[in-house]
């Protein structure tokens, strides 16, 4: 059941919140050791809290009511620790929640656990030392980073709703791997105290199988229930592009024929569809300069000594390019004035989500910062430039590559139009509906 149908039962009261808590924990306990998402599972806390909302008394109203919630290990849940995917991090469990845990809570999601992330959020595949996050999909792929573990579990059927963070394609990226959606909001669209800046790229975000779970997940998260209203897109003008932005390596056959076939979809349903590309430019130099700064305050809390050796290696970066100054706001300046030109043209831009074939799942953990870095930044190339903007931008599944992994497309808008890239994401999964989870993989 898709969390918006759940929660709407909970509020009715034809579903009790510690039966669908407890069924939720028995998929992850049955499951999970196959795929590696969660690196805690709160048996028994999850329970504690679904009895507890029973007995709310604003428990009809409850935008999530008893809804399972997989939340990313890079933000304060009361009573555990936050591990940033790093056995360098302190084990202190925390007294308090963080402010996107306490909205989640104030709606009546229950947090059923904490998903793995790579070490620092650094990269687009997820791993630690305790598991390979794997891809429900196919297994020898790995689910994506660095909120791997949240879309995974989504994925998989494990949970309706995952969170996640992203900076530089953190949700989008494993959205994409794992056939889920994942909605990046505009800058300033989720406010948080969070302590990661990544250059002031940084926000939170939903994963969900349906558009309409998104948008509930992301009016939570955003304190704004407007978001989870969809309506129709209307006519709209939609610029489709398969050109890299980071130069003229071809990307899969497959991905550019989703893109082809999304417009065509569109097309007959009366939108204006353009192949037109934005001016990009150069815009590299400033986006590598922000992802080597790093996430900021959290590098600054961990036992240097138990970090593994590619996060040394770029920490090692990032004292450099924060000492120096090499973070400078002209060149993004430029980024934006260039992105709001094509945006003045067009409504809404749909590329692919990756420009590569996601990597393999294994021990990325312990191989080299440069062995590491390359693919990253290949794969990420179409996603990188909204964060550096700030503008919305969301990944919805688009059907399957021939390896069996699913296929992403990325729909971006400008500044303040996530409604506009639900109603239109809605609209696309009428048009071309996709499977919603991985279970029959899974369970094979």
């Amino acid at each position: 059941m898709c969390a918006t149908d759940l929660a709407q039962a909970v509020r009715s009261g034809d579903l009790d919140p510690v039966a669908v808590t407890e069924s939720a924990l028995a998929r992850i306990s049955a499951f999970d050791e196959a795929i590696g998402a969660f690196r805690r599972v709160r048996t028994t806390e999850a329970v504690v809290e679904a009895r507890a909302l029973q007995q709310r008394p604003d428990l009809t109203h409850l935008a999530l009511a008893g809804v399972p919630i997989a939340v990313k290990d890079v933000t304060a849940v009361a009573g555990e620790y936050v591990g940033w995917g790093s056995a360098a991090a302190s084990r202190r469990s925390l007294v308090s929640d963080s402010d996107i845990v306490a909205r989640l809570r104030r709606a009546g999601a229950v947090i059923i656990g904490l998903t793995r992330a790579p070490e620092l959020c650094l990269w687009p595949m997820t791993d630690t030392a305790e598991a390979i996050v794997r891809n429900p999909w196919t297994s020898a792929y790995t689910a994506g980073g660095s909120s791997g573990g949240s879309a995974a579990a989504v994925a998989a059927g494990l949970v309706p709703l995952g969170h996640g963070t992203d900076a530089l394609g953190s949700l989008r990226s494993p959205a994409a791997i794992c056939g889920v959606v994942g909605i990046t909001p505009g800058a300033g669209t989720v406010p948080t105290s969070d302590c990661s800046d990544w250059s002031g790229m940084y926000t939170h975000g939903p994963l969900a199988t349906t558009v309409s779970d998104a948008a509930l997940l992301l009016s939570v998260l955003a304190e704004r229930p407007e978001l989870a209203r969809i309506s129709a897109p209307g006519k709209l003008r939609i610029a489709t592009s398969v050109e890299r932005p980071n130069g003229k390596r071809r990307i899969p056959d497959e991905f550019a024929a989703a893109v082809t076939h999304t417009a065509t979809l569109l097309r007959e349903v009366g939108h204006e569809i353009a192949d037109a590309t934005p001016h990009y430019g150069n815009f590299g130099p400033a986006l590598l300069a922000r992802w080597l700064a790093g996430p900021g305050a959290p590098a600054k809390r961990l036992d240097w000594k138990r970090l593994e050796a590619r996060t040394r290696t770029h920490l090692r970066a990032s004292r450099v390019v924060r000492h120096t100054g090499l973070v400078r706001p002209g060149a993004k300046r430029d980024w934006i004035a260039r992105a709001e030109g094509f945006f003045a043209e067009h409504d809404v831009l749909i590329t692919p989500t990756l420009a590569t074939m996601p990597p393999r799942a294994q021990r990325w953990s312990g191989k080299g910062w440069l062995a590491n870095t390359l693919p990253s930044i290949q794969l990420t190339a179409f996603i990188g430039p909204w964060n550096l903007a700030g503008f919305p931008a969301m990944s919805i599944p688009a059907g399957h590559h021939s390896s069996g992994l699913p296929i992403g497309l990325q729909l971006v808008a400008p500044p303040g139009n996530e409604t506009q890239l639900l109603a239109l994401a809605a609209q696309l999964e009428t048009l071309n509906p996709w499977a919603r989870t991985a279970a029959s993989q899974v369970v094979t």
